[in-house]
């Protein structure tokens, strides 16, 4: 495992774990000032920049206490994360979604995530 892909994989753990324990703080700070979120086959970002970032999660905590996503797999391949997903929680649903999330890192930041809904 080369540094870029270990660093790469550490800081979208950290995400992942920031997710899980509903910090929003920690799970801003993975982010680079530049993220763009995007929907598989959509052209157009879901939300870009932190601040837009930001209120989509700041809301989705606040409304999901029992928030919780669990690695199905991961692949590690250079500065890219391809994590597939099982999510419980999410706005009170117990019933799990399965996401796979494409982390794309750059400077030590993510600065893309592409989703892939079921």
């Amino acid at each position: 495992m080369n540094k870029i892909t270990s660093s790469a994989e550490k800081i979208v753990q950290k995400n992942l774990d920031a997710y899980n324990s509903l910090d929003i703080e920690t799970f801003m700070s993975c982010f680079h000032n530049e993220i763009k979120m995007y929907n598989y086959g959509i052209e157009k970002p879901s939300a870009q920049g932190l601040e837009e970032v930001r209120k989509i999660y700041h809301n989705l905590f606040e409304q999901s206490p029992k928030l919780h996503s669990t690695i199905i797999k991961r692949i590690v391949f250079e500065n890219k994360i391809i994590d597939h997903e099982s999510i419980t929680g999410r706005l009170g649903n117990e019933n799990p979604i399965e996401m796979v999330l494409i982390y794309e890192v750059e400077e030590e930041k993510i600065i893309k995530i592409t989703a892939i809904k079921k």
